[in-house]
């Protein structure tokens, strides 16, 4: 597949990193020729200096021979430009594009094949709201992830010494709960994986992934460690982008408050804010944390646009008491530093575009994917397709199917029905299989295992 990237910054060079050990074609494209200069001695990739907007910087780009492009720069007027650019003249099939303002949503017509010719409109603003959203369903969970449009969630949690499970052997799972579809799905025990069966045995601190419907969640949850209290007192630093959308989705259910730094900025969020608490100061002052009661604080989510600042003061907050603190992490390099001691979560701005992505890129009919331990591993839902003898899964029971080491299946999902999967289960045309894969370099297998060929003749 032949890509163009426009933009080489944080997250445009985290997809680079991701797609081009997958056998793709991709051209980069950046104002920017020192840094050009440092992708191009990395990875197998064409460099092309310039606007990415412009007609001729895109055709030096071969956006005429181009399947798909990728519009990352830092600015949304650029991105939805270049989109256009492409569709016009080039005739680009597919065009992908990362708008920011959240006040381009508000006009749901804007993105069409008549208006901004864009395929798909990915907001990490929007991403990161819908994540803390679901985190904060389930007090204790490390990650929710959404597959078959909610029927299935993937969790990831941290085994506590007292749940039922701990230091016990998976299987047991669904003796304590016969009736539960849940599955295990990946285990990491000191940061290395454990593919896990049904004589695994649960240790405290391991970190446990596990798919199971919506339903099911806190009851698996409850056997890995205590169930905690809901989360009701939220305090967020930072009024950028991603802390006012946060605000406005979550002010109707939570007490919400919101330390911005700028005045001005803090005077326009309270006003456009109904239930949240404004206040205007530094989220690293720790007499302004104290005065707000910070100890009694269930949450606290440093959101701003400096990853130093977001660090600092959720490790201030977690010293002065707050239950839970996150703090959103945009380089890479800072996120695998952040001691979970220290902060309980780093969220990743770049790892959430790139799920979002990825859906796009995969071959075989996959719908959904999630890049999970700094893209590291995936979290996949692919669609089996074709019929007996036309395709590598459909009719064929689990235990038949050529399923590498590391590829650990965790539900099926037929129509409306969540399906337990066991070693005899028959995958069958149009089911919706969810995936755990351990290593991101067994994608290209489990693309070929769902992709339909013809039968011979």
């Amino acid at each position: 597949m032949k890509i163009i990237i426009l933009g080489a910054g944080q997250v445009g060079s985290s997809v680079l990193a991701s797609l081009a050990s997958e056998a793709n074609d991709i051209v980069m494209v950046d104002t920017q020729p020192a840094i050009l200069k440092d992708l191009q001695d990395r990875f197998d990739i064409g460099t092309v200096q310039g606007n990415a907007a412009h007609p001729t910087v895109l055709k030096r780009a071969g956006a005429d021979e181009a399947d798909m492009l990728i519009a990352v720069t830092s600015d949304d007027e650029t991105n939805m430009l270049a989109c256009l650019m492409a569709d016009i003249l080039f005739k680009v099939p597919r065009k992908i594009a990362r708008v920011r303002a959240i006040e381009y949503f508000s006009y749901p017509g804007i993105f069409s094949p008549e208006t901004i010719p864009i395929d798909v409109v990915i907001s990490p603003e929007q991403i990161i709201t819908q994540f803390i959203q679901r985190l904060l369903e389930y007090p204790g969970a490390s990650q929710v992830l959404d597959f078959a449009e909610g029927r299935v969630r993937m969790v990831s949690v941290k085994a506590h010494q007292g749940g039922p499970l701990v230091g016990r052997e998976i299987r047991e799972l669904h003796q304590h709960m016969p009736n539960v579809h849940a599955r295990i799905t990946a285990i990491f025990r000191n940061g290395q994986p454990v593919i896990p069966n049904g004589k695994t045995i649960i240790q405290s601190g391991d970190e446990v992934f596990f798919a199971a419907s919506s339903e099911e969640i806190k009851a698996v949850m409850s056997e890995l460690r205590e169930l905690e209290r809901p989360y009701k007192r939220l305090m967020f630093a930072g009024g950028g982008h991603i802390g006012k959308r946060v605000a406005q989705a979550l002010e109707g259910r939570y007490q919400v408050k919101l330390i911005e730094k700028d005045y001005k900025r803090a005077q326009k969020i309270a006003a456009d804010l109904s239930n949240t608490v404004v206040l205007a100061g530094d989220a690293s002052d720790k007499e302004l944390l104290l005065s707000e009661n910070i100890e009694n604080t269930d949450i606290f989510c440093a959101i701003t646009n400096d990853d130093e600042a977001n660090i600092l003061s959720a490790m201030l907050a977690k010293r002065l008491g707050a239950r839970r603190v996150i703090s959103l992490v945009n380089k890479s390099a800072y996120a695998d530093l952040v001691d979970s001691s220290l902060v309980d979560l780093v969220l990743s701005p770049q790892q959430a575009t790139i799920s979002a992505l990825l859906r796009y890129v995969r071959r075989g009919d996959i719908v959904q994917v999630h890049s999970l331990r700094h893209g590291a591993s995936e979290a996949i839902e692919a669609v089996a397709h074709g019929r007996r003898g036309s395709s590598k899964v459909v009719g064929i029971p689990i235990n038949k199917i050529k399923i590498p080491p590391g590829v650990v299946m965790g539900a099926l999902v037929r129509g409306d029905e969540v399906i337990q999967v066991h070693h005899d289960t028959v995958i069958e045309e149009g089911d919706h299989v969810i995936m755990f894969l351990l290593d991101k370099k067994l994608i290209p297998t489990v693309e070929q295992i769902f992709q339909a060929t013809e039968p011979p003749f």
